[in-house]
């Protein structure tokens, strides 16, 4: 594997650094403190988008630096994940940067599933709006009355009445769902018990003002809501959709799962290492202009080392993220399941021990919203439970290495 970016992906690198530079890292801070003043915890239903936002996504739209995850010369740029990948890196950095370029989750899992596996109706309805940045929308997998960890558990239904569909059940951690602009959901639920294990669910795109659906609360996260996007617990009760809201067809949430969960990981393992090089530079700055007992933190009680350590983890959890990138654009997600479970399992405990790092040298300034690492800090604990814990990934890289042997 040649590890060299091309030409082309060094050009987008340098145009989303220089944009970032000129109008993103300027308001960074601005954005940040603002948002907690325009979003109280108290009632999610009058959480406000920063008025920042929206002019940001115009200009990045008005420099060709929009949807640039997906792989499609005309909707996107025509990027492959390889490629794709460094740039998730540069907005990794800032933590409400991807939306700026609209690529954020879980709306590039979501626009990923509407344009590989939804119909013509379903991508002008649903996929075109999502693509202009006109509505965001959410992710219906996780359930509070489960062990959601294997996804086989799930209790929430999907049935056939004539022309419609009827769903029933609960959903939490759903990313998103307390955005004034998240209009749908992709609702993962059982519908063919009598199949085998894997192609008993289908996935369901449903409006959120449908009739039924109540959101219950927005979940905090490490006492952070989140806002104004949040995660929030949904409850579906007799909901009806029509029959043509199906995705690919019933039975088939499983295969749709494993084409979104690729791509989709390798852009948050990318996020996470842009968040691990902030808190290292963070730390760098902080080590250097600071001084205890005489002399500079950087050579205090093995900090130098904890910065040299901090340094080698990323490249590995680098190297590793682009090589399962190159293997998925290769030879496909289903031959790629080891290199993508591996990082899911390595990237978050790195960015992880990186920002812990980080907030020691900060002292109590670490814990405050005063910089960015407490948010990275709660980001990261997160990432090792989303999209399936550690130990589910684990199990996988196991099986994957015991079939070599059996």
């Amino acid at each position: 594997m040649d590890f060299a970016h091309s030409q082309k992906t060094q050009d987008y690198i340098a145009r989303v650094k220089a944009f970032m530079d000129e109008h993103i890292y300027p308001v960074e801070e601005q954005i940040y403190r603002e948002t907690e003043e325009l979003n109280p915890t108290g009632d999610w239903t009058k959480w406000q988008i920063h008025p920042f936002i929206k002019p940001l996504k115009k200009k990045a739209q008005e420099a060709g630096l929009w949807n640039l995850f997906l792989p499609d010369d005309k909707l996107g740029k025509g990027l492959t994940t390889l490629e794709y990948a460094p740039l998730a890196e540069e907005m990794g950095r800032v933590l409400f940067a991807s939306e700026i370029f609209n690529c954020n989750a879980p709306d590039t899992g979501n626009m990923e599933v509407l344009y590989h596996f939804g119909n013509e109706y379903q991508q002008n309805k649903w996929l075109k709006p999502l693509l202009a940045g006109e509505i965001r929308s959410v992710f219906g997998m996780t359930e509070p009355d489960v062990a959601s960890s294997d996804a086989t558990n799930m209790e929430a239904t999907v049935e056939v009445d004539g022309d419609e569909l009827v769903l029933n059940g609960k959903k939490w951690w759903s990313t998103g769902l307390g955005h004034p602009n998240a209009k749908i959901t992709i609702f993962m639920a059982l519908s063919n018990p009598e199949n085998d294990k894997h192609s008993q669910h289908s996935m369901v795109i449903v409006p959120l003002d449908t009739p039924g659906v109540e959101i219950k609360r927005m979940l905090s996260a490490y006492g952070d809501f989140d806002a104004p996007s949040g995660h929030g617990e949904m409850h579906f009760t007799n909901v009806r959709v029509p029959k043509e809201n199906l995705l690919v067809g019933l039975g088939k949430g499983f295969a749709i799962a494993q084409g979104r969960l690729g791509p989709g990981r390798i852009h948050h393992c990318m996020r996470a290492i842009g968040g691990a090089e902030k808190a290292l530079e963070l730390a760098m700055k902080r080590s250097l202009s600071r001084t205890a007992f005489g002399r500079p933190l950087i050579k205090l009680g093995g900090n130098g080392e904890r910065i040299a350590q901090a340094r080698i983890a990323i490249h590995q959890a680098r190297l590793m993220t682009l090589h399962a990138a190159w293997k998925i654009d290769e030879v496909g997600v289903k031959n790629a399941m080891t290199e993508i479970s591996a990082i899911k399992v390595a990237v978050p405990k790195m960015l992880q021990d990186v920002v812990d790092m980080s907030v020691q040298l900060h002292g109590g300034a670490g814990m405050s919203s005063d910089f960015p690492l407490a948010r990275f800090a709660a980001g990261a604990r997160a990432l090792r439970i989303a999209d399936g814990p550690d130990e589910v990934h684990m199990g996988m890289v196991t099986r994957l290495e015991l079939k070599k042997y059996q």
